[in-house]
């Protein structure tokens, strides 16, 4: 049975090369596929004796891509966070890229060039250079603590040694729309409660400045000297120290 030199990535879009028995190219492919490979390149092996300067090539070129690539330079002031649904939306597609069977580096290729989110992108590029390096995809996400928490670098870690890394994304995918969606309606059930309290405060302050004043003057000329009862004396006094100093105090702070 003719024997057949291979050169495939696996999931974690490192390279494995080798040789198999296989009755022809597309059962080798097969058997790969079957092992979790991502065939990049199968061909015979006496082929390969025959072009051997071509097959040495190629080697050394996959070799050359995989190769670790020095470390860039990291530009400050751009640590920007992304929105959670813009990184919830990218769960989503990497899961299921990598569920539809595609290597994860290529998977991180892909979404890196239909990526329109800028910081994202940048994000996406450096994670797939690290993998290409030989990092493990939960090692390099762990780089950038500023997009990717703690819980989803540990969830993904999990998958990886479980060998269920599309199934972690897929539940990340979704606590992350849930987790969205109840923080929009925490955000939406206190916006009236903010609206009355202000609207309140305003109206509080509107009869202190201006309409209390008018009440004062009004028990001044029915009662004259008389004192007035204890409740009406305080609000006289908050009126008159809002009047006197609060207004002062807002210029002041404006100017």
């Amino acid at each position: 049975m003719p024997r057949y030199n291979y050169v495939a990535l696996d999931a974690r879009g490192q390279e494995a090369t080798g040789l198999l028995e296989a009755a022809s190219s597309n059962e080798a492919i097969g058997q790969l596929r079957q092992a979790g490979y991502f065939p990049t390149s199968v061909y015979e092996e006496a082929k390969a004796s025959r072009d051997g300067k071509e097959a040495r090539r190629r080697v050394a070129k996959m070799a050359k891509m995989t190769r670790p690539r020095a470390k860039t330079s990291i530009v400050l002031f751009q640590r920007k966070k992304i929105k959670p649904k813009v990184l919830m939306i990218f769960t989503r597609q990497l899961a299921t890229l990598i569920d539809s069977g595609l290597p994860l580096l290529r998977s991180l290729n892909v979404l890196a060039k239909q990526e329109p989110d800028t910081v994202l992108k940048n994000t996406i590029n450096k994670l797939a250079e690290a993998v290409q390096g030989g990092n493990t995809f939960s090692d390099a996400l762990a780089l950038h603590p500023r997009i990717f928490n703690d819980l989803y670098v540990n969830m993904v870690k999990a998958g990886e040694v479980g060998g269920v890394l599309e199934l972690v994304l897929n539940r990340l995918a979704e606590f992350q729309e849930k987790a969205t969606k109840i923080k929009n309606k925490v955000v939406a059930a206190m916006v009236y409660p903010i609206i009355v309290m202000t609207m309140a405060m305003a109206i509080m302050g509107f009869l202190l400045v201006f309409i209390v004043p008018k009440f004062e003057t009004i028990f001044h000329d029915m009662l004259g000297n008389k004192p007035l009862p204890a409740v009406t004396q305080f609000v006289i006094g908050v009126s008159n120290a809002l009047k006197d100093h609060g207004l002062w105090t807002i210029r002041d702070r404006s100017l």
